[in-house]
């Protein structure tokens, strides 16, 4: 300990749980309260075996994060205490991994199959049962998906506190019918829509009500890679019954982003299997992904047919009206005092997904914080502004080309063809449409990249395309019917994207 440094609480001597708490401490004290609590209190575990100290955090993003911010000052608190020889590994640890939300009560038959390597570690000398389940749970997640631990501790989003508009009433009220009737009235609901419209919003309220009406019931909810990522473990660890026990006998299963098994065969077979036993015998499975299901190509079809038979709800990004009603509730939430002008700026400006009003939010708060002054309409207007130039994306004629081929499933020479099809005519000015409207190309050059075409081709798609957005022109995307304004909302959202 450094001298002048007042002695830490719960010091139990020689014990090792007195020792993480000191190493916590000694953490606190070298990166500030305030950044500890914005993110490492709760976020991080710590396990320490002689001169070696693991810290365990949520994701690999996290993981190359800290290692970056942080691990100078963790390798600086490691050494005050252990001593100069002293180690760090920032580990990913399942326990604390965001996307995996374990039940309070699974059954424990699947434990009995497995037997949990702790890779390097377990070649050396025995420690404290603590010690060892930190450090197992966090080199093989494996461990996490049939242990008997809960989360707890982070809270998960209700459904009462989802904005409901329009364009995502019938996603909502879908995702309550799931929490009222599990497996009943449909067993499977696939949520589809743009990032940040709130489909991870609704598969946690739909596992917290669970949870608070159906205490009995078990359920999982992960994303799309962390099921391959635990498929992976267990093929490589040779332990697949005990992986299939646990997923396929839970009450509820709610997986994130299936986008991700696109194109990956070997964890589509298992995630097919999986969801067609889950369904077979009466339980319930909620899927998210970012466009309706016959418009990812590279699933297979009898998985995109099994979705298709359930329930499929459309999350559009909020009207103006939600999201002021957003940014008034994300106010509520922070520090800060906001003029309604100011607030009313932020609704009017950002306008794509709610992920931007609440970075936009973040923003003034901070700026509001270090002014010691509320946010006024000027002050949201000069950060805002500041932020926009920080954050600007040069959109090229060959990114329209990428986005609109892959929504539309056509190649990009047949975009530039001399076809007249609608299935290619229609992609085509869309794509002009949208050259015109986020690119300083001319004319001639918009025409001369989609196929060689003169001038009056582009000027003549912009106006087909505008009438189609006055109008509310309805286009057939493969065997789905889409309004223009959303379909164009959609292309736009993806472009910005990147």
């Amino acid at each position: 300990m450094q001298p002048g440094k007042t002695p830490k609480p719960n010091q139990r001597a020689g014990g090792f749980d007195a020792k993480v708490e000191q190493l916590r401490h000694e953490i606190r004290d070298r990166v500030g309260e305030r950044r500890y609590e914005m993110w490492l209190a709760n976020h991080i575990s710590l396990a320490i075996h002689e001169n070696r100290v693991a810290v365990g955090v949520g994701s690999p993003f996290l993981q190359t994060w800290l290692m970056r911010q942080f691990r100078a000052d963790f390798l600086a608190a490691a050494q005050c205490l252990v001593g100069p020889a002293a180690t760090i590994d920032v580990v990913v640890d399942s326990k604390l991994t965001r996307e995996l939300v374990v039940t309070d009560a699974p059954s424990r038959s699947a434990l009995d199959n497995v037997q949990s390597p702790t890779a390097e570690m377990s070649r050396s000398e025995p420690r404290s049962i603590s010690e060892t389940r930190s450090l197992t749970e966090a080199a093989n997640p494996s461990a996490v998906v049939v242990s008997s631990s809960s989360r707890g501790g982070r809270r998960l989003a209700a459904l009462d506190e989802f904005m409901v508009s329009e364009g995502n009433e019938v996603a909502v009220a879908s995702a309550r019918e799931v929490v009222r009737r599990p497996g009943d009235t449909y067993r499977l609901l696939y949520l589809h829509g743009p990032v940040g419209c709130g489909k991870t919003h609704l598969l946690e309220g739909i596992r917290r009500g669970l949870q608070e009406q159906h205490g009995t019931r078990t359920s999982v909810l992960l994303t799309a890679e962390a099921f391959a990522n635990y498929f992976t473990v267990a093929l490589g660890e040779r332990t697949l019954p005990a992986f299939r026990q646990r997923f396929r006998t839970v009450d509820v299963l709610l997986v994130d982003d299936i986008d991700f098994f696109e194109g990956k065969r070997a964890f589509q077979e298992e995630f097919l299997h999986t969801v067609a036993d889950l369904i077979d015998h009466g339980r319930q499975v909620v899927l998210t992904g970012d466009r309706h299901p016959r418009l990812m190509t590279r699933l297979p079809e009898e998985l995109v047919s099994r979705i298709q038979s359930g329930m499929i709800g459309r999350l559009e990004a909020p009207d103006e009206a939600t999201r002021r009603d957003i940014v008034r509730q994300l106010a509520r939430r922070v520090e800060g005092e906001f003029t309604d002008e100011a607030l009313n700026y932020v609704a009017q400006k950002f306008k794509h997904n709610v992920r931007e009003l609440e970075g936009a939010m973040n923003c003034l708060q901070t700026a509001g914080t270090v002014s010691r002054k509320p946010v006024t309409l000027a002050l949201a207007r000069r950060v805002l502004a500041e932020l926009e130039r920080d954050c600007l994306r040069i959109v090229r004629l060959a990114d329209i080309e990428r986005v609109v081929c892959d929504l539309f499933g056509v190649k990009p020479v047949e975009l530039k063809s001399d076809s007249r099809s609608r299935t290619v005519s229609q992609p085509r000015m869309l794509a002009m449409y949208l050259a015109r409207k986020h690119t300083q190309a001319a004319y001639q050059e918009i025409g001369k990249h989609f196929g060689n075409r003169n001038h009056s081709t582009v000027m003549s798609a912009e106006r087909k395309v505008e009438g189609w957005v006055q109008s509310s022109a309805e286009l057939r995307v493969c065997s789905q019917v889409w309004r223009v304004p959303e379909l164009l909302d959609t292309l736009e959202q993806r472009l910005l994207a990147g």
